[in-house]
């Protein structure tokens, strides 16, 4: 139990199949309610999917765990309508500092511009989270929730997944078109499917400790590299909802997981960092290791995987959570086209080639950071030690100092539904990139250009509408017009988007640019949308 929060307890109750009744298929199942079987199964909802949602438990996550999530994740929760009230209850923050004992190293500012809906980053304890999306998927009249429904064999067939499942009342079987596994870093699933999960693990021990406490430390990301109170380790600080602060500790490879979560031993390297008369309860404790590794496929025939069953990174950058919710902002407008008949079922294996990529990254950023404060030989110690000393005076050494590069969104630049640049632009919104977001004014109130932007394919055009003859036929488009539909109030569109008059976006359901031009041509104009829908077959997997 925690002192700030109750646990729900969701109802179990008998699936349709356990009573004898005709098999059903149906569309989507996911299996793992945390935060990305959730969005999965809302973002499906918003797009008229129903799905039903297995998880073996009956209550939400314990534990503050998955903590920060950054920007680009707020907007995918913004456009399924739940981001407010999560913004609303999170602790909202974008300065980081980092410190070498006792002094500042550098400070930095996530979000230095302003012009943006969704803070640069909020702390959000999962719990809360989960419920919310919970919530959510309860609302929408379309996500069957199934608690302690646990996924215990599964076999695979040319048209559709054929599930066991173990509940309280017994065994029986469930078929669908499509599984989504999103069952965690030792997902079932995956072993099931026989895919591999390869990577580096970590031997370096980590503990934290949520704290309940009144502290009158700014809201800012704090990180120690060597600090007084725990000498030759790192410790970083965050505050979180309900005057919980997170504290966690750096113990080293040979620390004893159990001991190190005793009160006795807990207690007093907080109080050590926080001065002997700081008044403060624990309310949660846990010892992690971890590991950087992915799947081999992101989709294994009518089996896909995201969130840490496809991928499984350092907590050091908050790049866990976040990745798992772009993964199913990537998959679900694809997967909700292929179920309608509206794309051929080769755009799934888009999924793997995009997200691959982004899961890549992540690897690659999360490996460096923990490299860079777990220095595994004494020659890297001496190393990262000094880059530390040259950073608190020369501002070239600051860049090199890695506490944890944080989440940022992965353009999709190779993407094989991006449309090529044949026009100069300036600025970063290429192809394949996430768009970003800027004051508006429209229909008399101000608002959000993402907001304008529709759930399928956008044109966006600045200044007048292109002419109906000018668009391809049955083209499914919606047109947003910078100028007519809605007004560039503070010049921030035009501004990131190198928006002359005439120029032109076509932005996909997931909110990335597929193509832009400086003018509106019909047949390039059908040609990208053909090619962003998945006519053009990418590379085949095995």
């Amino acid at each position: 139990m925690l002192k700030t929060y109750a646990f729900p307890r969701f109802e179990y109750r008998r699936a349709p199949e356990q009573s004898g009744r005709r098999a059903i298929r149906h569309p989507v199942v996911i299996v793992g309610a945390g935060p990305v079987g959730l969005t999965a199964a809302l973002d499906l909802a918003r797009r008229g999917v129903r799905s039903v949602l297995l998880d073996d438990n009956d209550t939400v996550s314990v534990g503050s765990r998955a903590l920060c999530y950054a920007k680009r994740t707020l907007e995918v929760w913004d456009r399924l309508g739940v981001a407010d009230r999560m913004v609303a209850k999170g602790v909202q923050w974008k300065v980081g500092k980092v410190f070498r004992r006792d002094g500042l190293v550098y400070a930095f500012d996530l979000l230095p511009e302003a012009g943006h809906r969704m803070p640069a980053m909020i702390n959000l304890q999962q719990y809360h989270l989960e419920e919310y999306l919970v919530d959510a998927c309860e609302r929408s009249g379309r996500v069957d929730l199934m608690w302690r429904h646990k996924v215990v064999g599964l076999v695979r067939h040319d048209d559709h997944v054929a599930l066991a499942v173990d509940t309280p009342d017994g065994p029986y079987r469930l078929d669908a078109d499509w599984v989504i596994a999103c069952d965690g870093a030792n997902s079932d699933v995956r072993r099931m499917v026989g895919a591999s999960f390869t990577g580096q693990t970590f031997q370096d021990r980590f503990l934290i400790a949520d704290v309940l406490m009144k502290a009158t430390f700014p809201t800012e990301r704090w990180f120690w590299f060597d600090p007084p109170c725990h000498p030759g380790q790192s410790v970083l600080l965050h505050r979180e909802a309900d005057d919980v602060w997170r504290i966690d500790f750096q113990l080293g490879r040979d620390a004893d997981p159990d001991a190190e979560k005793q009160p006795e031993r807990v207690i007093p390297r907080i109080r050590a960092m926080l001065g002997p008369d700081a008044e403060f309860e624990l309310e949660w404790v846990s010892v992690y290791q971890f590991a950087c590794r992915r799947i081999d496929r992101l989709r294994h025939g009518r089996v896909l995987f995201a969130g840490d069953a496809a991928h499984q990174v350092s907590p050091f950058g908050a790049r866990g959570a976040n990745t798992g919710i772009q993964d199913v902002d990537n998959l679900a407008w694809k997967l909700a086209r292929v179920i309608e008949g509206r794309a051929p079922e080769s755009l799934l294996d888009t999924y793997h080639d995009e997200r691959s990529v982004a899961a890549d990254d992540n690897l690659l950023a999360s490996t460096r950071s923990t490299d860079f404060i777990t220095p595994k030989s004494r020659a890297s110690r001496v190393l990262r030690d000094a880059v530390l000393e040259l950073a608190e005076h020369q501002p070239f050494a600051r860049r090199l100092v890695n506490s944890g590069r944080l989440s940022i969104p992965t353009p999709y630049r190779d993407s094989p539904l991006n449309t090529p640049d044949e026009d100069a632009f300036a600025g970063d919104m290429r192809p394949g990139t996430a768009c970003a977001d800027a004051p508006v004014h429209a229909d008399g109130r101000d608002d959000w250009l993402l907001h304008r932007l529709s759930d399928g394919f956008t044109l966006m055009v600045f200044g007048a509408k292109p002419p109906a003859a000018a668009l391809p036929a049955g083209a499914e488009l919606s047109v947003l017009s910078i100028g007519d539909d809605v007004v560039d109030v503070e010049g921030l569109v035009g501004e990131r988007y190198d928006g002359r008059p005439g120029t032109a976006y076509l932005i996909r359901p997931d909110r990335h640019v597929a193509a832009r031009w400086r003018v509106v041509d019909r047949s390039k104009l059908a040609a990208a949308l053909a090619r962003a829908r998945g006519a053009v077959p990418s590379e085949a997997h095995a």
